[in-house]
């Protein structure tokens, strides 16, 4: 990745109309639909833009879309990348420098995980405080990364305070289970087995997914203010494993959407 890439990237954004977006969004799994509130759309395909990855997962559309919500100027990410898929991370972070260099000031992040921790159910969601990253590497870790940040970056705080506090917030007005907890990110795309799962409870992890910590990792490195909620699409009890199939995930996941939009749509309104 180079200084003039990202600037190419950028040019044909706001060629196609992105201009001075405040906030950016990752929509994950099964929750795509928060795009069709998007007002006054403009739309760049992954296809067309210069030096972006390239979506290969069938239900992830590839597709970036600015436009008016709540409000507010947002640039949404329909469709995200993952390791498994053969992406590295700069690859995979890639879209985040670019929302950034765009003007985002704030980015939200959504995704689809397996509850660790028991209490959890199907259906409900997840505020992330905390992330244990399991993913074998850094998006920070390649030659030039000082060109664009501080090479170490302190990850004591990595979930924006503010953001999180309204997000519980919201969800208590609205009588949304919303648990707090901490975020395991895996590899994939195999789910894990019921000794791994026995292993994240242990060293603290509250629910398991295979992406969002390389995107939390490059926002914090960006000075970026982030916050990140979990759609519970499946129990991973050890003791008591049931097969998971993809389709029971996105469906788990699309159930949830209106309470995960009710979420973000009340969180940008108010920031």
């Amino acid at each position: 990745m180079t200084k003039q890439q990202l600037e190419e990237s950028v040019a044909y954004l706001q060629h196609k109309g992105f201009e001075k977006p405040e906030i950016g969004i990752v929509l994950g799994t099964g929750l795509g639909k928060v795009a069709d509130l998007i007002e006054n759309p403009s739309i760049a395909h992954y296809t067309q833009i210069p030096f972006f990855p390239l979506s290969t997962v069938e239900f992830h559309s590839g597709k970036l879309i600015y436009g008016d919500f709540q409000g507010k100027k947002v640039v949404v990410m329909q469709g995200r990348f993952h390791l498994y898929e053969g992406y590295d991370l700069i690859d995979i972070t890639y879209p985040i420098r670019v929302m950034h260099a765009l003007g985002i000031k704030k980015l939200l992040v959504s995704n689809a995980a397996g509850a660790l921790n028991l209490s959890y159910k199907k259906g409900e969601m997840m505020l992330i405080n905390d992330h244990i990253n399991l993913q074998i590497g850094s998006p920070l870790a390649f030659k030039n990364v000082s060109e664009f940040g501080e090479r170490f970056v302190n990850l004591n705080q990595p979930y924006d305070k503010e953001m999180n506090h309204k997000f519980k917030e919201i969800a208590k007005k609205h009588g949304i289970v919303l648990h707090e907890g901490v975020y395991a990110a895996m590899v994939g795309p195999q789910l894990e087995t019921r000794a791994e799962y026995r292993f994240l409870r242990m060293i603290g992890g509250d629910a398991v997914g295979m992406s969002t910590v390389p995107e939390i990792i490059v926002a914090n490195h960006l000075g970026l203010p982030v916050s990140a909620v979990s759609v519970i699409t499946d129990e991973c009890d050890p003791e008591n494993l049931k097969e998971v199939d993809l389709d029971s995930i996105i469906a788990a996941a699309e159930e949830a959407e209106p309470k995960m939009v009710t979420l973000f749509r009340e969180l940008v309104a108010s920031l």
